[in-house]
């Protein structure tokens, strides 16, 4: 009986997802009729009532609405359930429609505790603009060619002798590529190794640019629960076993939005269930050097010895957002594919940009950098902290990372929260945006690494009043 109300389950959110995935595709437009509840079922061969309770979820979700007798139909772009909001104000309007994280960030705030990013004034601004020139005079037809595909040699062997000093592992330049971001090396990915209907675990919650990228090629997204002490293993190798998935996409280092991370235990665990099970593990790493007391263990990929993970490493939000580096290791038998797509992409990251990335990442001045914004972000997750100790909210104070994952008391709504505070020109990232449910509604991430101390210390008094208004 278990295993059967399990498999009801799983097909019930397979037909969730494959309807709400079209929606999304625009294969159905707003208010257009959906198949009948009989002929989806035939479609996805399976029982009615298992479509009917799809449907019925998908309409409490406001996704689809009913006519009386003529059945359901695509969901217009404004929920019904959230027109007190003001529908006119992007942030909010983002929020309901897409809950898309790029969205939010694009308004200027005075307290912006959306931003995983760092304050540009602990950037070694000055520095780069000072050592241009001298790159130009290094490399003086820099701007006249491009990269190759893969990306520049002399930075892949640079940054292979560091993981080899680092990790003592066994690498080439050729087990390298370079990409304009990390969230491109999620989206290459997505690209080369998911098929529509694929299976994804997903940590919950998870990074929302992944989360929108995986939905967006048609995968089937299946949920893990994240916790501090990492993951429930006897659940990961259960949906593992039930649902084959083509991969596991996961952030155990100092994890986004939770700050929590993964036991070496686990890791060298679920490396075995990846090579036992056969499928990816996507390892996303891009906090892994912004730790506070001390450093995190080794990543994934480095007990990984069948070629079962790809490591993705971003290292440009501590050292320069906009030259947009990041590096993926993957074993060589899927490296063509991920090339393949790199050349569809872009034909390769501008040159300039790991020209000049290579040589500070290869300064003295790297590390005593690292060391100084390792210290100014832990007084300011300290401020953001004793700040909020008045409130009696929830957190595991991070080790490491950009954000506090945040729970709110049950009287205070966080869409409600989300608009009043924008009114007092703060932002945050609702719950609901890194959950691949859109369940988590208690929830917020707020970022304590882009405002200076003295915004973080007024921004979240502002919104403490601004909660402790709407609780009473």
């Amino acid at each position: 009986m278990g295993k059967a109300i399990q498999n009801e389950d799983y097909l019930f959110k397979k037909i969730y997802d494959n309807v709400l995935h079209r929606i999304e595709r625009k294969e159905w437009k707003e208010d257009e009729k959906l198949p009948s509840v009989r002929q989806l079922a035939s479609e996805m061969n399976v029982h009615r009532l298992t479509v009917l309770k799809a449907y019925q979820l998908l309409k409490q979700h406001d996704k689809v609405y009913v006519k009386d007798k003529s059945g359901y139909f695509v969901q217009s772009t404004v929920s019904k359930n959230l027109e007190y909001l003001n529908q006119e104000n992007p942030i909010i309007s983002a929020y309901v429609k897409k809950n898309h994280l790029s969205e939010i960030h694009q308004p200027s705030f005075s307290y912006h505790f959306s931003q995983a990013l760092i304050d540009p004034n602990l950037l070694p601004n000055h520095y780069f603009s000072d050592y241009v020139k001298e790159v130009f005079d290094l490399y003086p037809k820099v701007l006249a060619t491009y990269s190759t595909v893969q990306g520049d040699l002399e930075l892949r062997e640079t940054l292979t002798q560091y993981f080899i000093n680092q990790y003592k592992t066994h690498l080439s330049a050729d087990d390298l590529l370079i990409t304009s971001g990390s969230q491109q090396a999620i989206h290459l990915v997505a690209q080369a190794f998911i098929k529509p209907r694929d299976v994804v675990l997903l940590e919950r919650p998870s990074y929302s640019a992944a989360i929108d990228i995986f939905s967006a090629q048609g995968a089937q997204i299946v949920t893990v629960d994240i916790h501090p002490e990492g993951y429930d293993l006897e659940q990961v190798e259960y949906y593992i076993k039930q649902y084959k998935p083509r991969l596991f996409y996961l952030n155990p280092t100092f994890h986004n939005p939770t700050g929590y991370t993964v036991s070496i235990e686990q890791r060298k665990k679920l490396v075995e269930l990846a090579e036992h099970y056969r499928f990816l593990l996507i390892e996303d790493d891009a906090y892994h050097d912004i730790y506070f007391d001390e450093a995190p263990p080794p990543p994934i990929y480095t007990y990984d010895s069948a070629g079962t993970v790809i490591y993705i490493r971003s290292f440009c939000k501590y050292i320069s957002p906009g030259l947009r580096i990041a590096t993926v290791i993957c074993p060589s038998s899927l490296m063509k594919s991920l090339l393949t797509e790199k050349s569809l992409a872009d034909n390769g990251s501008p040159l300039l940009n790991q020209k000049i990335f290579l040589h500070y990442f290869s300064s003295l001045r790297l590390q005593q950098h690292l060391e100084k914004i390792r210290i100014a972000l832990q007084i300011r997750k300290e401020i953001m902290e004793e700040e909020l100790a008045v409130t009696g909210w929830r957190w595991i104070s991070p080790k490491g990372g950009l954000n506090l994952w945040v729970q709110l008391p049950d009287d205070v709504p966080t869409e409600l929260l989300l608009s009043k505070s924008i009114e007092q020109s703060i932002s945050f990232v609702p719950g609901q945006v890194c959950d691949p449910l859109k369940q988590l509604s208690s929830w917020i991430r707020l970022s304590y690494s882009y405002a200076n101390e003295k915004q973080l210390s007024e921004g979240v008094k502002k919104l403490v009043t601004v909660a402790q208004s709407l609780s009473k």
